[in-house]
């Protein structure tokens, strides 16, 4: 009786530290180390930079889960909406519908949606994402984060921080970023303010 109920409670403990583990490594804040970054942290945890601090980002280029290159340098002069994700994350799932909508909302104001998919370990799930939720722009396919991790200032993003959204300026510069999933009142929170940008 004793060791059943020792082992009941060693097998709770296993499960609710591999459960912290998962929703951690899903949806957390983590940002990839320190790194000077500029941000401000404001409402609704979106954090934002001053036109006059922001950083450019590196080479965000490759190939998408459609088999297409794409490269984020060739959408300058337009608003980048970055977002970060992956098949097996509830949040992502979960943001996505807001995703495709403010993204058909706001193509004619000359802002281009554009998302990395990492941590899948091939195109077959991430692909039925993009069927199921309709999703109507391209995404990187980056199942080791190496394109999160070059393509971003230190301090940034993370591959643990998934998923995240990441606002470019029209020079190609970070304007804001948040983490967790968001709705489409969050997404115009932060998008809107830089397309207004003179």
């Amino acid at each position: 009786m004793i060791l059943r109920t020792v082992a009941r409670a060693a097998a709770l403990t296993a499960i609710a530290t591999i459960g912290s583990l998962t929703l951690s490594a899903c949806g957390s804040g983590i940002s990839g180390g320190g790194g000077q970054t500029n941000y401000v942290s404001g409402a609704d945890d979106i954090s934002t930079v001053a036109k006059s601090d922001r950083s450019p980002v590196g080479s965000i280029e490759g190939e998408t889960l459609k088999g297409k290159h794409l490269d984020v340098r060739d959408l300058r002069g337009k608003v980048v909406v970055i977002n970060i994700w992956g098949s097996w994350c509830p949040p992502c799932r979960a943001e996505a519908p807001y995703f495709n909508k403010v993204a058909k909302e706001m193509k004619s104001k000359g802002v281009e949606f554009v998302g990395i998919n990492t941590r899948d370990s091939g195109k077959r799930l991430p692909r039925a994402f993009e069927k199921e939720y309709g999703v109507s722009y391209e995404s990187l396919y980056d199942p080791t984060g190496k394109l999160i991790l070059s393509g971003f200032p230190k301090g940034t993003v993370s591959i643990q921080g998934v998923p995240a959204t990441v606002i470019l300026d029209k020079e190609g510069k970070i304007a804001a970023r948040t983490f967790g999933g968001v709705d489409g009142t969050k997404l115009h929170k932060m998008i809107d303010p830089v397309v207004a940008e003179k």
